[in-house]
């Protein structure tokens, strides 16, 4: 899942008939032709060895230019600064599980953030790092007896992404439980927000529209006592068993449910006839129809052109116009963000 990017030119989400048309601005910082890597401030940024696909829950994504690790708030600004002042492109990842990567790869420099700390405060207040694996951080504190976050046993993205997505599932999310965000701007300053100053909605956050973000650097949650949390969180955790493909190669749920309609895209995509359709080596999964899964070497464009169909096919038989869940990041453009109404 995507915490964050920079360098901000124009977009375009999930329209691959307009993929040759998009105009993008390419600035890019480049080493000699011998030069593999370069150390800067005790990071290491590697050149054209990093293949996107491996950052991905979906297995799809060729190369990046540079690419470079953090585990910490200042490897991280770190790192955002080099590539500020080099005019260099870059994008922020977590564990990959909401993106869709190009095949072509990425014309900049992917920061793969590692900060995964967790703190007590006090009884149910939890200072997260942001590339904290969401799903470990239900667990444990679930079953520590806190509800709040039983639902996140069964995402598969970081901290960061499920604030950034404002994840959500049984009736739960991420939003209910945010105290504190912490935040590193794309000129590598930090500053902390307030939840009274946050307003989520379904599956979005302000983090979308925040023009000088650069990525989630870390997150306080606030959970109450439960006797039944941990028994809860094993009951998610087994329906999405059965009522998922677990163990597929998938990016979680395509496409938000659309609002106000009382209807899950999943089922309108089931009425479709769409389960187990298929675009190249790109298949609605035929137990859940909002997972598409990635057969084995599906290519980017399989998945966009699968993506496109579902959309038409939804459309033309209901009249309902799905909008995306998963963020499309193409090799020259960086400015992620969901598509929304």
């Amino acid at each position: 899942m995507s915490v964050g990017v920079g360098q901000r030119p124009p977009l375009f989400l999930l329209h691959p008939q307009r993929y040759g048309g998009t105009i993008c601005f390419s600035r890019s910082c480049r080493f000699s032709k011998q030069e593999q890597t370069q150390n800067w401030k005790e990071l290491k940024f590697i050149r054209g060895n990093k293949l996107l696909k491996d950052l991905s829950t979906w297995g799809i994504g060729g190369p990046c230019n540079y690419f470079v690790q953090v585990v910490d708030h200042t490897q991280l600004a770190s790192a955002i600064r080099y590539c500020h002042e080099h005019s260099m492109r870059f994008i922020v990842v977590g564990r990959g599980s909401n993106c869709l990567f190009d095949d072509l790869g990425f014309d900049g420099c992917v920061i793969l953030n590692r900060i995964e700390f967790v703190e007590t405060k006090e009884p149910g207040v939890f200072r997260v790092g942001s590339g904290f694996r969401f799903n470990r951080l239900g667990v444990q504190c679930s079953n520590e007896g806190f509800t709040g976050l039983e639902f996140a046993g069964g995402i598969p993205g970081t901290v960061g992404g499920a604030v950034y997505m404002n994840a959500g599932a049984n009736g739960q999310e991420t939003a209910g439980a945010v105290e504190i965000v912490d935040i590193v701007t794309n000129d590598g300053k930090f500053q902390t927000l307030d939840r009274a100053d946050l307003d989520f909605g379904y599956r979005s956050s302000p983090f979308q529209n925040m023009q000088d973000l650069a990525a989630i650097v870390a997150v306080t949650f606030q959970l109450q006592r439960s006797g039944s949390s941990k028994r809860r969180q094993h009951e998610y955790l087994e329906r999405r068993r059965i009522s998922q493909p677990v163990g597929e190669r998938t990016a979680g749920s395509v496409f938000r449910n659309p609002k106000d309609m009382g209807v899950a895209a999943a089922k309108l995509i089931e009425e479709a006839g769409l389960k187990g359709f298929r675009v190249g080596r790109a298949m609605v999964s035929n137990i859940h129809a909002n997972f598409f899964i990635n057969t084995g070497g599906s290519t980017s464009q399989d998945m966009l052109n699968l993506i496109a169909v579902v959309k038409e096919k939804v459309d033309q038989k209901f009249g309902i116009q799905l909008k995306e869940e998963v963020l499309y990041i193409s090799p020259y453009c960086n400015d992620v963000k969901p598509n929304k109404d």
